[in-house]
């Protein structure tokens, strides 16, 4: 049986993945952090006799808020053993201002949660989301890319992708330690039930025209948030599973399909275009946008037991428009 806190619940992995676990018989109590008020659909949680769920609300990027939280009467009675750490995600962009000591707030939180994690005595396994965004793109990076593969350390990465780095690396470094099991899912583009796209640092936020060298239209992996959520019920019950995941679907896509059915058009643009407006900071990585990334599982299917459930295929939506839907399988 687990105690679990899991971070960002208020968002929308967060909330797919509270309502997976907390059907887990196994799962003896939840407790959902987020920055907002409680999502409607908690409240039959909230009501359950005798109480498994409770929500709190903490901004994890700051000292005080985090410390507060993680040494409370609440996760201490709890006896809270397992965290599952869901970074920020969704149309609300992250803020740009630095939060601590001048770090961006994905690396600041994500330095936070580790840290109170080591420090509470009663937890001891970590399960944390990452991107694939982390890996180095190259030419030619036709084959799925392994865990072992190199990160992306270049100078002239976006901010976004370099925070991403940061925080992987954070959790990647207690890999092994004796006082914490971690776990670090690196995920693909996530589909949610609406066919929202979740971290693709290209086509998060507000439906803008999409920008991508002429000639290419790299393949991307993707993922449904259901098997997101299942990825993570299975780090959590795998005793022995510690390290690094990647985890997919069976599908992949082109870049300028996955924009248009986001709704955002894709407009491919000559390559020295790309490279000015990467040089004056308005357009982010130009690796991305031309050298596609999937991603190899067989270690989450050896040492998880974990294989995609769902399918991702093209619908239509109430207006009519094309989307992406999740199907099981």
């Amino acid at each position: 049986m687990s105690r679990v806190l899991v971070t960002h619940a208020d968002q929308p992995l967060g909330l797919r993945i509270v309502k997976r676990l907390f059907h887990d018989p196994a799962i003896e109590s939840l407790l959902a952090v987020g920055e907002g008020r409680a999502p409607r659909s908690f409240a039959r949680f909230l009501a359950g006799e005798p109480p498994r769920f409770d929500y709190v609300r903490a901004d994890l990027a700051r000292h005080r808020a985090a410390s507060d939280l993680f040494h409370s009467g609440r996760v201490r009675e709890s006896g809270i053993d397992t965290v599952v750490h869901v970074p920020r995600h969704g149309a609300a962009p992250e803020p740009e201002r630095p939060v601590v000591s001048g770090l961006p707030v994905r690396t600041a939180e994500s330095r936070l949660v580790l840290q109170h994690c080591l420090e509470v005595p009663s937890i001891r396994h970590l399960v944390a989301l990452g991107s694939a965004c982390v890996y180095k793109l190259a030419s030619g990076n036709a084959a799925c890319v392994r865990e072992e593969s190199e990160l992306d350390l270049e100078p002239s990465i976006s901010a976004e992708r370099r925070a991403w780095i940061d925080a992987d690396m954070l959790f990647h470094a207690e890999v092994g330690s004796d006082r914490l099991r971690v776990v670090l899912l690196r995920l693909p583009s996530v589909v949610g039930d609406g066919g929202e796209v979740y971290l693709n640092a290209l086509l998060e936020g507000p439906p803008r025209p999409h920008l991508r060298p002429l000639g290419f239209d790299p393949l991307l992996s993707l993922i449904s948030d259901k098997d997101v959520a299942r990825g993570v019920q299975h780090a959590i019950h795998v005793q022995d599973a510690e390290g690094v995941f990647n985890l997919a679907a069976e599908e992949t896509l082109p870049l300028s399909r996955l924009a248009s059915w986001t709704g955002r058009s894709s407009i491919p643009v000559p390559g020295w275009a790309v490279r000015a407006l990467q040089g004056l900071g308005v357009l982010g990585d130009a690796a991305p946008r031309r050298f596609g990334i999937t991603l190899d599982t067989t270690r989450a299917r050896r040492e998880l037991g974990f294989q995609p459930g769902y399918h991702i295929a093209l619908a239509r939506g109430g207006d009519g428009r094309p989307r992406l839907e999740a199907t099981p399988l």
